[in-house]
């Protein structure tokens, strides 16, 4: 799949760090009341591009109550800014808490909202996207066969695109079924989705 230069490179391999933007814990848990009943918000990042303002914030506008409820931990989000000029990336990972024995060790979901489009994204990465929804937003399925244990949803928004990536980490290393590397995907994002502004 071909990515957003190195913001996708954060989307790609889900680390904790990324070669051209930030990439720190915050300091205090993101979701406090002072947060969460602000009516304004300084962006984490700006560009000089003309294109709109990034409004959803991963770490900040994804409820602690609603990560449970898709598995991952809400004390673990590490954020990212990926300002590249002519667009730009803002990202937060989080780590998922289900843990099958022989099965599943450990799985990411890395989140990055950007002010680039839906076409754009299609345009760079159609060859491994199908078109599809979700709770009625437009969105694309992503599954390239040579980014293992990996599957994206993005989904079309006001400002751009969220992109939704979960990569899952096997014992020892073993490469899961196609079939399984998209499992659940959706639904995690169908419930995420209705925090994005459209």
């Amino acid at each position: 799949m071909n990515r957003w230069n190195c913001a996708a490179g954060s989307i790609a391999i889900l680390t904790a760090t990324t070669a051209c933007g930030t990439d720190v814990p915050p300091e205090a848990p993101p979701n406090t009341a002072e947060t969460v009943n602000s009516t304004t918000r300084t962006p984490r990042v700006v560009d000089d591009s003309g294109r709109p303002a990034i409004t959803f914030d991963p770490c900040l506008d994804i409820p602690d109550d609603v990560l449970v409820e898709a598995q991952y931990d809400p004390k673990y989000k590490r954020p990212s800014e990926n300002p590249m000029g002519s667009y730009s990336f803002l990202g937060c990972s989080f780590r998922g808490t289900l843990s099958i024995p022989n099965l599943l060790d450990d799985y990411r979901l890395n989140v990055l909202s950007g002010n680039v489009t839906l076409e754009e994204e299609w345009d760079k990465d159609g060859d491994t996207s199908t078109r599809t929804s979700v709770n009625g937003r437009d969105a694309l399925l992503q599954l390239d066969p040579n980014n293992k244990n990996n599957c994206s949803i993005t989904v079309r928004t006001d400002f751009g695109i969220v992109i939704f990536s979960r990569i899952h980490y096997a014992p020892d290393a073993r490469e899961l079924s196609t079939d399984d590397w998209c499992t659940g995907l959706h639904d995690t994002v169908a419930l995420f989705e209705p925090f994005i502004d459209r």
